[in-house]
């Protein structure tokens, strides 16, 4: 691969598609479909290669691309990997093509835009993880908010516009809020260097003051907390979720609140130590209300979709544990976690698509008995369902109980209360899975009384379908060969790291040692 632009070409593949869709005006919704996936295949192949090519005991940025952009004001074009974002970038590579197979059949509305739309978002979300240069990296962050505002707001539920709206002012208040911390960081550089860069491992190399760094670590720190999302900047997460077309979710919780995670790792931690030294109480005790408030919603939920999105809230708060418990344990598992989460909650979501494209209802209440006619989706939704809760053996159990000891390592309390929610999360996922697929199916139709009911039994408002009520549980059919393709390599992948974590973690290493740097030896 040596002369050969890997990273360029992955990265780009999706938006040559998404021309290609735009500029051929008679093309169908068939061959759409085909460009689309051909162009996603293309690029997860060529994520695999990258990842094959990786060496996993070398530290620093591999598959550099590095070429002068605006010379005069420091900005290039500086793409480069570790052994973070190579993971998160086949992730992404992988998720986004088994999203375009799981809209194959629901999306019927606007084929050629649709399918724009995710091959443009593709290409957004690998560019932030590729980018090393913080002009091109912004560029990247804002490209992806608008096609993932049009999935929700064209093809998503009842209130798909209010959702669209919510998750676009959100992520702009935070981008915002980063581009002035880029500024900020930009011209203090400048100053102290009189050199014009936004090389990201340049400014690593800036010395700045204890109360800038405080003030521009918070700049950067709720922008990613808003993309996570943490606990209280959560609030659009359930609604763009519960509104947004099955593959929109499977994206928006399986790669863009990675990103969150990935900015902490990739700027906070390394640009600003002794301000994340500072933060970091506050920093964990916001996550471990996160953790506990996800659980507890969660628990209560009877929209299934609303459920898996409160998940989210909870477990991404032992992402940020992990991260600012400052130890070999707690990084490890902060990023095991994005990873797992990444996979299992796709998965989740992609198991609600299937149902709802059956019954056109996310009721919990409306359905039971699903493992009787549907053996092999009951056997996946367990599968998904134990990983999501932490069992032993699959992937969701070696994440948390890492970033539980970093945490218990570094502040006892937040590590035992991290721990006991636990049982929560237990809880919720057991109950759920009890009466979806075990409990006897109800015979009776929801309250037409209950505004919540009748948004979720109602017919979806663009791709349409049978009134909730009409639909028996009962006669549904069990997942089709699209379907299982869909979720057979997520459960591979989830037992995978379930059972050879070491694999991972071998690729994380050194990357996770240069965060760790700054931090002195913290046990790696």
């Amino acid at each position: 691969m040596d002369g050969f632009p890997i990273l360029s070409a992955l990265t780009y593949v999706p938006l040559v598609g998404a021309a290609i869709i735009f500029f051929w005006p008679r093309a169908s919704a068939r061959a759409a479909r085909w460009i689309a996936l051909g162009a996603s295949l293309v690029s997860l192949a060529l994520s695999l290669v990258m990842l094959a090519g990786f060496d996993r005991d070398a530290s620093g940025m591999q598959f550099v691309e590095h070429y002068d952009w605006l010379p005069a004001l420091g900005v290039s074009y500086h793409f480069g990997v570790d052994g973070i974002s190579v993971l998160l970038l086949v992730l992404t590579t992988l998720l986004t093509t088994l999203a375009i197979v799981a809209s194959w059949d629901p999306v019927q509305h606007r084929v050629r835009e649709y399918m724009i739309s995710m091959l443009l978002l593709e290409t957004g979300m690998l560019g932030v993880f590729v980018s090393l240069d913080l002009f091109l990296f912004y560029i990247f962050w804002e490209v992806m908010l608008i096609p993932m505002a049009l999935l929700i707001g064209v093809w998503g539920s009842a209130n798909r516009i209010y959702a669209a709206v919510k998750f676009f002012l959100y992520t702009l208040a935070g981008s915002l809020l980063m581009l002035v911390g880029i500024i900020a960081l930009y011209q203090a550089y400048f100053e102290q260097t009189g050199i014009r860069t936004l090389n990201v491992l340049e400014l690593q190399q800036g010395n700045y003051g204890h109360s800038f760094q405080m003030w521009v670590f918070a700049a950067f720190f709720i922008a990613f907390a808003i993309k996570m999302p943490m606990w209280p900047f959560h609030t659009w997460l359930p609604d763009a979720h519960v509104e947004a077309p099955t593959a929109g979710s499977v994206l928006l919780a399986g790669v863009l609140l990675k990103m969150g995670g990935y900015g902490l790792l990739r700027f906070n931690l390394p640009l600003f130590p002794d301000a994340a030294r500072s933060w970091a109480p506050a920093i964990m005790a916001l996550s471990v209300i996160g953790i506990i408030y996800g659980a507890l919603v969660a628990l209560v939920q009877t929209d299934l979709k609303k459920l898996v999105a409160y998940s989210s809230v909870s477990h991404m708060g032992f992402v940020t544990l992990g991260i600012f418990a400052f130890n070999a344990q707690g990084l490890y598992g902060a990023m095991i976690v994005m990873l797992s989460h990444g996979l299992v909650t796709s998965a989740l979501f992609l198991c609600v698509g299937i149902i709802y494209e059956r019954g056109h209802t996310r009721l919990i209440s409306r359905f039971g008995g699903l493992a009787t006619n549907m053996p092999i989706y009951a056997s996946f939704l367990g599968l998904f369902s134990l990983a999501s809760l932490g069992l032993p053996g699959l992937s969701g159990f070696v994440g948390e109980f890492l970033s539980i000891l970093g945490a218990f390592r570094a502040e006892r309390v937040a590590g035992v209360i991290a721990f006991a929610v636990v049982i929560l999360s237990a809880w919720y996922m057991l109950w759920m899975y009890q009466r979806v697929a075990w409990q006897r199916a109800p015979s009776e139709p929801p309250d037409p009384t209950d505004p919540e009911a009748k948004q979720a039994g109602a017919p979806h408002p663009v791709m349409g379908g049978a009134e909730a009520d009409a639909v028996d549980p009962r006669t549904f059919r069990d997942v089709t060969w699209r379907e299982l393709v869909t979720l057979a390599p997520l459960a591979v992948l989830t037992l995978w790291m379930g059972w050879a974590p070491q694999w991972f973690m071998d690729v994380l290493r050194p990357a996770l040692e240069l965060v760790a740097s700054p931090f002195g030896r913290i046990g790696f």
